[in-house]
């Protein structure tokens, strides 16, 4: 069935690699002439990520902000006043981005074709049993059956899916990569940055963290890493670009003052356009316990900007190497930076101590073997035409829908 009418769905407005994914959807298929609309289930004041006149959203306060029986309602009405929008907006195609769109998704009983998408590595972030976890896990025996296509943006989250997460409905599955709009990425990135001060940053040796502060992408051990590095690298800076959960803000402000790093890390909040700081920035770090395949590390591959990330799934080496990696106790450099090991202890959540382990040490030989060489940039640029070649946003927009 050719689509006419397409909603898209999303939990947040924020710069995370889902909301851009879901505006890159949003900006080609309005070009190619569809109707679409996109649903955000939370909308905040401070919003990256907007549709203009195209955008719905269900709350302006957020679920943190609500009362347990109030969250409660608010869960229960979602697919009631989905099930409302898709019907007055005639819509034949819905896409949902990340499991709470998915499994609201799941429940309006609508005769639309109903595209999920899932963005992580389940088995590790479902293991703080909360009740999304657990209705999320619900979902994966029970509602998921009323959905039409699974997207799992790796082979590495199809099989920990399958593996480790129960996903009941096989048939479902299909391994399609993000998209990116490479041509607006280096468009983007060309613009000025008009502060003399960041101007000045990203001309040392600048590590780049762009992203939510959250339990996912676990920055402590970044900084932890970072604070190795300022003593064999004096003139290294980290950058910080993102906002999100106040609790691991507070973690890391503590950690950073603990370590006396007060001069080393500069916070520059939100930025619309992460591009013009991604291409100056001399390495990007991803010290996440869980991921699917960021959308950041693509976008560092387009802009040359070498990359250092933790094994936090098999998915970073999908998108930074040319052939298969395995996992070791050792870094591993491939085409487009380094891979170091998994940080994730089995435990999610903030750390209860601040000790170092063997991981962070490890990290930060990483992130100074890139800031100390260009060898590494050297490669990356070489290989880059060929890294890229699976993210045509045409191609993958279509897989969508198809």
């Amino acid at each position: 069935m050719k689509p006419k009418s397409i909603l898209l769905i999303i939990p947040y407005g924020s710069v995370g690699g889902m909301e851009r994914l879901a505006y890159s959807f949003y900006n080609f298929y309005k070009k190619e002439g569809y109707q679409i609309k996109a649903l955000k289930l939370i909308k905040l004041k401070d919003d990256i990520i907007n549709f203009n006149d195209d955008e719905l959203f269900l709350s302006e306060k957020d679920f943190s902000d609500m009362k347990k029986s109030e969250r409660l309602k608010f869960y229960f009405s979602i697919p009631f006043r989905i099930k409302k929008i898709i019907k007055k907006n005639k819509v034949t195609h819905t896409i949902s981005f990340g499991d709470m769109a998915n499994f609201f998704s799941s429940l309006t009983y609508t005769k639309d074709y109903k595209i999920a998408s899932i963005h992580a590595l389940k088995s590790v972030e479902l293991s703080n049993n909360s009740l999304f976890s657990k209705m999320t896990k619900f979902g994966y025996k029970y509602t998921y059956n009323k959905l039409d296509k699974v997207v799992c943006i790796s082979n590495a989250i199809k099989e920990d899916l399958l593996k480790k997460c129960d996903f009941k409905f096989t048939e479902k599955l299909k391994v399609i990569y993000n998209p990116h709009d490479l041509k607006e990425i280096e468009e983007k990135s060309l613009e000025e940055i008009t502060s003399s001060k960041e101007n000045d940053l990203l001309k040392t040796n600048s590590i780049l963290f762009l992203g939510r502060f959250s339990i996912q992408k676990s920055p402590w051990h970044l900084i932890k890493s970072f604070s190795i590095v300022v003593k064999n690298v004096p003139n290294a800076n980290l950058i910080i670009i993102g906002d999100g959960d106040d609790s691991v803000l507070k973690h890391i402000e503590k950690l950073i003052k603990e370590l006396g790093l007060e001069a080393k890390v500069h916070f520059l909040g939100r930025r619309t356009n992460p591009y013009k700081y991604l291409i100056k920035a001399k390495v990007l770090a991803l010290s996440s316990h869980y991921e699917g395949t960021p959308n950041v590390i693509v976008e560092a591959i387009a802009l040359d900007t070498p990359i250092v990330s933790s094994n936090c799934t098999e998915g970073i080496a999908e998108l930074m190497s040319l052939s298969k990696t395995t996992s070791t106790d050792e870094n591993i450099a491939v085409e487009a930076g380094i891979i170091t090991p998994n940080l994730y202890k089995g435990i999610l959540g903030i750390p209860s101590d601040d000790k170092f382990i063997s991981e962070e040490r490890l990290f930060a030989k990483a992130l100074e073997a890139v800031l100390q060489s260009n060898t590494h940039q050297e490669k990356l640029i070489e290989n880059k035409k060929e890294l890229l070649n699976k993210f045509n946003l045409v191609r993958v927009a279509n897989q969508y829908l198809s």
